[in-house]
């Protein structure tokens, strides 16, 4: 079949695009249905504990994903800076992932038992006083607001659903971990669990 003829027929050149893109797209896809996982495994990684989950909708709550990031691209600058690049297994129990790509504070993907629960609880306080060149808000209330835990249960049932390996005994029990918390600890809780599952370098 000549070319003249494919591209003056505007029908026969629209079904065998189609053709085209359709076989395309049957051998990227296919091998998927066979595949358990597309994400390699990574010992460590976990879901969250119910007053890490909450820290995490706080967390949202508060815009902080605006300001810091939570992916190390692979590039030396970056390691240098913030430790091992970021592995896929480490942000696949969060929906939606908190990656982001606005550093106005540092990327937070490694922060997790960098520094104690008291240099955190100073720095929501009062940021300034710890990193004076800071342009972070402070957050004084988070220390004087009780965390509800009425919906813990419904959010980590909706997880489950969304295929993180919550157990039924894990979600029934939810709520007594987070009685007389505050959501300065949830927060904090959940600021010390990011990165923890790669070893620094």
């Amino acid at each position: 079949m000549r070319h003249e003829v494919i591209e003056k027929n505007s029908l026969l050149m629209a079904v065998l695009v189609i053709c085209l893109i359709s076989v395309g797209g049957l051998v990227e896809i296919t091998p998927l249905f066979f595949l358990k996982s597309t994400i390699p495994p990574l010992e460590g990684v976990r879901p969250y504990a119910p007053l890490e989950l909450e820290g995490r909708d706080i967390y949202i709550r508060e815009g902080c994903y605006n300001c810091h990031s939570q992916m190390i691209r692979p590039f030396r600058a970056e390691t240098e800076r913030y430790g091992p690049y970021s592995k896929p297994a480490e942000s696949m129990y969060d929906h939606p992932f908190q990656w982001g790509s606005k550093r106005t504070g540092p990327d937070l993907a490694r922060i997790g038992k960098k520094y104690p629960d008291s240099w955190h609880v100073q720095h929501m306080e009062d940021p300034r006083s710890l990193v004076p060149e800071s342009v972070m808000p402070r957050y004084p209330w988070l220390s004087q607001a009780a965390l509800d835990d009425s919906l813990i249960q419904k959010k980590m049932q909706a997880m489950k659903t969304l295929g993180v390996p919550y157990t039924d005994e894990e979600i029934r029990k939810a709520p007594e971990g987070l009685k007389g918390k505050t959501e300065l600890d949830a927060i904090i809780a959940y600021l010390q669990s990011l990165g923890t599952a790669v070893k620094r370098q």
